[in-house]
């Protein structure tokens, strides 16, 4: 699909998928299964080596799975996707990938209770400091960035508060400093806002809410948008 342009409606329901090549299966069949069949020895060395893409076990990737990070990706105009058990460890794997203990990380204080419990009391404990800003101006980002700081975090519509971030110059800021940013699109989605388009290094949501659309599935889900240069010093 990536040879042609798709509506967003289309990218929907088809992005990621083929129809399955053993069944015709038209829709995505639900892989129950832990482990995989590799075809020898050597092939199985070399999926574990990350010398041959495959599956290797179903913890770190499913073709089901896959399918929905593929669509992901596809709907927010990302590089590549990873689905998660929750919302809350989708954003705690696209920080804890960038930070370590003795970092900084500004956050707008408009968010989510669990995510600023996250970040205010969890990171805390592992030596990461958290400075929260007013998101209603983007200069407060700005004017909060140490030596220290390695990323920016803030929700695209506060949750409870519905307060909208001006990506575009939170963007702005946080790349000017060499720094990438995380959004949270969960209230949003991409069928109303794409964050990668107003400058988004990480997209995060929590799958729960609209993406699942029934409230009856966990779920989180990160989107990397293959633009920021992670190579630029600060994350060796």
């Amino acid at each position: 699909m990536a040879d042609r342009k798709f509506g967003f409606e289309t990218l929907c329901i088809h992005a990621g998928q083929l129809p399955d090549p053993a069944t015709g299966s038209r829709a995505v069949p639900l892989y129950q299964t832990t482990a995989y069949v590799f075809d020898s020895p050597e092939h199985a060395a070399s999926l574990f080596n990350l010398q041959t893409f495959g599956n290797i076990y179903t913890r770190i990737m499913n073709p089901t799975t896959a399918v929905f990070e593929e669509r992901m990706a596809a709907l927010e105009g990302g590089r590549a996707a990873l689905a998660v058990s929750s919302g809350m460890a989708a954003q705690m794997v696209a920080m804890m990938t960038i930070l370590k203990t003795g970092d900084d990380i500004v956050s707008s204080s408009a968010l989510y209770g669990g995510t600023y419990t996250q970040l205010d009391v969890n990171f805390r404990d592992l030596g990461i400091n958290t400075v929260f800003v007013d998101p209603d101006e983007p200069e407060n980002f700005g004017k909060a960035i140490t030596k220290k700081t390695k990323a920016i975090y803030a929700e695209g519509i506060g949750n409870p508060l519905g307060n909208v971030l001006d990506i575009e110059a939170v963007a702005a800021i946080a790349h000017d400093a060499g720094l990438p940013l995380i959004v949270d699109n969960t209230f949003a989605t991409p069928f109303l806002c794409k964050p990668i388009e107003f400058g988004a290094d990480v997209v995060v949501h929590s799958a729960t809410k609209f993406i699942c659309g029934h409230g009856t599935s966990i779920g989180g889900v990160l989107v990397e948008s293959g633009k920021f240069p992670w190579d630029n010093g600060k994350f060796p």
